[in-house]
């Protein structure tokens, strides 16, 4: 077992919910389609009452027949036959039509549901759990959720069929139904007993169904690096791993499944007999008649049906319940980003203060502590500092990725805890170090973060990005396709549409982590005047790694281990010989024209 569930551990955010509690929420979904359920129901009746009328009919037509041949109409009973057996497909299409027409609108509520709840999570849930896993809860277990309904209609059917039919044959010979209803409580029994293995083993399946869906995703995502470090053999295993996985715990839960079937099938055979033998005494007798015998051979028949396949329906229904818990689930995780508040304010000047914040990802892991910072309206502040410093922690707090556990961040005097996100992230533009671009061309990521622009007005700014000229580089100017995550563009090209994109949104504060990637030196000087475009009369957070934005900052804030040990204007940094003298000769030296010019004189 141990093995069967190594790595399928329940996400954090996963909870358990009770029958009654999925059931509930699962018919709140289908309120809004009460009109459509109320004829499914009617039909679901009427095609229970034709089926149990169908062979009624041919049992009176059997006694007809045998009693009275001289009398009977064989076109007549031809005819009826018939009008009953289409009237039973009218309904049941009826039935099939609108019912799937009221799943295909709860898939398409509960999918959008699951969507907008995963967007509203925090930054900090993607960085925790994997992306396909919350992929597959919103692709595959929203349609094995639909599978509820349709199967629970069926049931139904089947429930109503058998009780029309029930009632009939208690009025034919109480004795033989007595007989065909003492044994479906151990039927019923077994099949319910069922459940439990039934649930557990399902959500297993589902979640190694996530964990394929997640390989899977990551592979393709990672595949350019694969291929660099030829390790196409090293992923398919890995891939046959993951695939065994799945292969043995779906035929675990396939003969779990399975087995229920012959134990139910015994306990029908004994049912079987007993009603057989006492019909045919009764029958031998003369108290019954050949088609009441034959009406009870076809009601043992559709009797027994519905009850084996309750085992079915709940190994089906578990799988709907699991795959809706596991929806449920992701749309009810709660986020640690918290509002106390939803002020909406009409301007952002940019005036940023950190006054004795606490931060961490988790407990063992202090980033900030007891951290105090000044931002000034309009002020281009650099942060620099070893990898792990805080530089990254800074903005994504500013941009409110992340909660902070203790002190204040104040934006304009406002506490950032009590401001509209949608509205206060309006006026950031933020460029991450490795820029993402949506499949589509240039003018659609331009125009992506202000989508009521003009196109004339996206072209304005991708001009005043390094002067236009990166965008004769294009094949189709800014209607060139960038392909998926922008595959189609340099990573300078990248970056540059990404300085148009927050040029264009006008934002008050801007915020950028910078690349790391070797550029060519045009693309940089680009970049470069791009970023003095963007950070012109802007409140300005720089994560520094190019000399040039070091140099032109107003202040650079030198941190180590979550703490400021260092902050002025680059010249002030390099006389004080500290921590920053130190950064700028290992990091820095080497962009400086003095260097470069150096260099060359060697070579020469």
């Amino acid at each position: 077992m141990g093995f069967f569930m190594d790595g399928l551990d329940a996400e954090a955010y996963d909870r358990q919910y009770s029958d009654r509690e999925l059931v509930k929420r699962i018919v709140s979904y289908f309120r809004p389609q009460l009109p459509r359920m109320v004829i499914v129901a009617t039909a679901v009746v009427l095609t229970a009452g034709v089926d149990v009328l169908l062979p009624i009919i041919i049992s009176r037509s059997l006694d007809t027949l045998q009693n009275d041949p001289a009398s009977a109409n064989l076109l007549l009973i031809t005819s009826l036959i018939t009008v009953v057996a289409s009237l039973s497909w009218v309904f049941n299409m009826l039935r099939q039509w609108l019912s799937a027409e009221a799943v295909g609108n709860v898939v398409l509520n509960l999918r959008e549901d699951a969507v907008d709840a995963i967007t509203e999570r925090d930054l900090s849930f993607y960085d925790t759990f994997p992306s396909g896993k919350i992929v597959s809860r919103v692709t595959s277990d929203t349609a094995a959720f639909a599978q509820v309904v349709v199967l629970t209609i069926d049931l139904m059917s089947r429930i109503l069929l058998v009780g029309f039919l029930l009632i009939y044959l208690a009025t034919v010979s109480t004795k033989l139904t007595l007989v065909l209803v003492t044994i479906s409580p151990f039927v019923m029994g077994a099949a319910l007993g069922f459940r439990k293995i039934a649930r557990d083993w399902v959500t297993q399946s589902r979640r190694v169904l996530a964990e394929v869906s997640n390989h899977i995703q990551e592979t393709v995502s990672g595949i350019g690096v694969a291929k660099t470090f030829r390790q196409e053999s090293t992923i398919y295993d890995e891939f046959l791993d993951v695939n065994n996985r799945s292969y043995k715990i779906n035929l675990r839960t396939g003969f779990t499944f399975s087995s229920i079937f012959p134990i139910l099938n015994v306990i029908i055979g004994f049912g079987t007999a007993g009603l057989l033998y006492v019909g045919g005494k009764t029958v031998l007798s003369g108290s019954l008649s050949a088609g009441d015998w034959y009406l009870f051979i076809q009601g043992m028949a559709l009797f027994w049906f519905p009850l084996t396949s309750i085992a079915s329906f709940w190994s089906q229904f578990q799988l709907g319940l699991a795959a809706g818990e596991r929806v449920f689930a992701i749309m009810d995780a709660e986020n640690k980003v918290v509002q106390t508040a939803n002020h909406v304010l009409d301007q952002v000047r940019g005036d940023i203060r950190f006054e004795h914040v606490d931060f961490w990802y988790n407990e063992n892991e202090t980033v900030l502590k007891n951290f105090s910072l000044h931002i000034q309206t309009g002020e281009t502040l650099a942060l620099v500092g070893h990898t792990g410093s805080g530089k990254s922690s800074i903005t994504k707090l500013i941009a409110r990725f992340y909660e902070f556990q203790g002190g204040k961040i104040l934006v304009d005097g406002h506490d950032i805890r009590t401001l509209s996100l949608t509205d206060y992230r309006r006026f950031l533009g933020i460029v991450s170090q490795t820029p993402f671009l949506f499949d589509g061309t240039v003018m659609d990521n331009i125009r992506y973060g202000s989508p009521e622009a003009t196109e004339q007005e996206a072209e304005r700014a991708a001009q005043a990005v390094g002067g236009g000229d990166w965008i004769k580089s294009l094949p189709q100017g800014l209607h060139t396709a960038v392909g998926e995550r922008g595959s189609s563009l340099s990573m300078g090209q990248r970056q540059l549409v990404a300085l148009a994109r927050v040029l264009l949104q006008n934002p008050s504060i801007f915020i950028l982590d910078e690349a790391t990637a070797s550029i060519d030196p045009l693309t940089e000087t680009l970049i470069q005047e791009g970023l003095d475009t963007v950070m012109d009369n802007r409140t300005s957070i720089v994560v520094a790694h190019r000399l040039s934005t070091i140099k032109n900052a107003d202040r650079i804030i030198v941190l180590r281990e979550g703490e400021i040990i260092e902050e002025g204007s680059h010249e002030d940094l390099l006389a004080q010989g500290g921590h920053y003298a130190e950064l700028y000769n290992t990091y820095f030296r080497h962009q400086s024209l003095e260097y470069i010019e150096a260099s060359g004189e060697l070579i020469a």
